[in-house]
């Protein structure tokens, strides 16, 4: 068998390793939901994982990426490292570890925890390069979608507020594509996704004005 397929066979394949982190991540973020909606935050992480895999990634991978907010967010950071070192493995918490900007309660202020993460980028592994790019990618279009559905508003639910999201963002996909680590594709969608976010007037009453407009030239 040619080594290239089987090496696309075995990322194609997850196994129950994968379901027990789909199980132990939801565990861990059961009561939580995404900023100002009422969307539960599993599904970040499901859409992570996700994009991770189109993007290549190997089950190891997939599985940081279930993972990747369990420290920052769960209720005890230290039983949650020891549970994920001793069910998925040392590799999987490096990269975990890796992903996550604070792992204490209450959090820093926001604008110190990101410069710190900023800063460690660089050093970072092409695994977590390629689970955070994938993070901040579906963080991105999250804001956009909810930029279309509700204005301008959506930028309340951030600490940073839009000025901060933005240059968040971009700072890290400069990052990213600087290192080389994350795929190129994957961190082209992000910057097009933050150049998307620096235009304004993209909420509802912009959509809804386009599409009288069209109504108009129909």
């Amino acid at each position: 068998m040619n080594p290239e397929l089987k090496i696309v066979l075995n990322r194609a394949c997850l196994t129950e390793k994968f379901d027990e982190a789909l199980c132990f991540a939801s565990q861990v973020h059961r009561r939580q939901k995404r900023k100002g909606t009422d969307i539960p935050y599993v599904s970040h992480i499901m859409a992570v994982a996700a994009i991770v895999m189109e993007y290549s990634g190997t089950e190891d991978e997939a599985i940081a990426a279930l993972l990747h907010d369990a420290i920052e967010d769960g209720e005890d950071a230290a039983r949650v490292r020891k549970e994920i070192r001793d069910r998925f493995g040392e590799w999987v918490l490096c990269v975990v570890e890796e992903c996550t900007d604070a792992d204490v309660h209450p959090k820093p202020p926001w604008r110190e925890r990101k410069e710190a993460y900023i800063a460690h980028v660089a050093h970072a592994s092409a695994s977590a390069h390629l689970v955070a790019a994938a993070d901040k990618l579906h963080n991105a279009r999250s804001i956009l979608r909810d930029r279309d559905l509700v204005g301008e508003e959506v930028w309340k639910r951030f600490k940073g507020g839009r000025d901060g999201m933005i240059w968040y963002l971009k700072t890290l996909a400069s990052e990213y594509r600087k290192a080389g680590k994350a795929p190129a594709h994957l961190v082209g969608e992000l910057e097009k996704a933050v150049v998307e976010m620096e235009g304004k007037g993209k909420g509802r009453e912009t959509r809804s004005a386009r599409l009288g407009a069209e109504k108009e030239e129909r």
